[in-house]
């Protein structure tokens, strides 16, 4: 067994806290959207990342997911399990920040100050659908491009030529891992743009095509149980594997807390891009 890591490496510093084996962001959304807000005044990248319990569970055996989530400039949980296995282990993350939240934050971002967003992902009706609707709800949006999610890799170089001549302050992908990581680890650093976020399925609630749970259920950090009740049949298997093996692994943090992961090398394959879920 390793040695448990040293005090220091367990919190490098009042914003960062070392979970599971990566460094979380100890912040609040008035924060993150604040540091977003920095890094578009100063054109420096900000590579957004968000962690569940079922990606603490994939990570570790995904090399390509585990690279991607090193690799983000703010790494944020988006799972209340997270946030109770911060606090029990003592190494307190202050709230859960859904990807949805911080989406909505930015896009509020961009409506207020006139910045310019790209949207890539989902089915082609439901981005036209997703357009309808930003505009709608934050007129005058500047939405400089799109592309739907189904395109093959034979077709990234062309879409990601496109991002980078748009000009955006912020790209937002509603496209699946590892597809998403796959674009962002080929072309991520050329883009020229700011704000790179991955939405997962974002971009279907926001159309309308699916429902959030309720504030209520959100606050009580219940609403992957309301995903279950509209997709049982889809996702009790899943729960049931992934929060088993959560539950296991914060009882290891408790006994051996991991190390911090380091970037590995690997070989990426040309696959097809899709789309919409985690």
């Amino acid at each position: 067994m390793e040695p448990p890591p040293n005090p220091e490496e367990l919190s490098m510093s009042a914003d960062r806290q070392l979970l599971f084996g990566v460094y979380f962001d100890a912040l609040r959304m008035e924060d993150v959207i604040a540091r977003c807000r920095t890094a578009l005044v100063t054109r420096s990248r900000m590579l957004l990342g968000v962690l569940n319990a079922a990606k603490v569970v994939h990570m570790r055996n995904d090399p390509l997911l585990r690279n991607s989530l090193i690799d983000c400039d703010l790494l944020l949980a988006d799972g209340q399990s997270i946030i109770w296995a911060s606090r029990l282990l003592r190494r307190p993350l202050p709230e859960r920040i859904a990807g949805i939240d911080v989406f909505e934050g930015l896009l509020t971002l961009a409506h207020r100050e006139g910045r310019s967003i790209y949207l890539v992902g989902a089915r082609a009706e439901v981005l036209a659908k997703l357009q309808d609707r930003l505009s709608e709800r934050f007129p005058g949006l500047r939405i400089v491009g799109s592309h739907h999610g189904y395109f093959q890799a034979s077709e990234s170089a062309a879409i990601a030529d496109d991002i980078r001549a748009s000009g955006a302050d912020m790209l937002f992908l509603g496209i699946t891992s590892p597809k998403k990581e796959i674009f962002l680890s080929a072309y991520g650093g050329s883009l020229g743009v700011p704000i790179l976020h991955g939405v997962g399925g974002s971009f279907d609630i926001m159309a309308g095509l699916t429902k959030r749970a309720p504030l209520r259920w959100q606050r009580w950090g219940m609403e992957w149980a309301y995903r279950l009740l509209q997709e049982p049949r889809r996702l009790l298997g899943r729960y049931l594997v992934t929060n088993s093996v959560f539950i296991l692994l914060t009882a290891r943090e408790v006994i051996a807390p991991a190390r911090a992961f380091q970037s590995t090398k690997i070989a990426t394959h040309p696959t097809p891009i899709g789309s919409l879920r985690h």
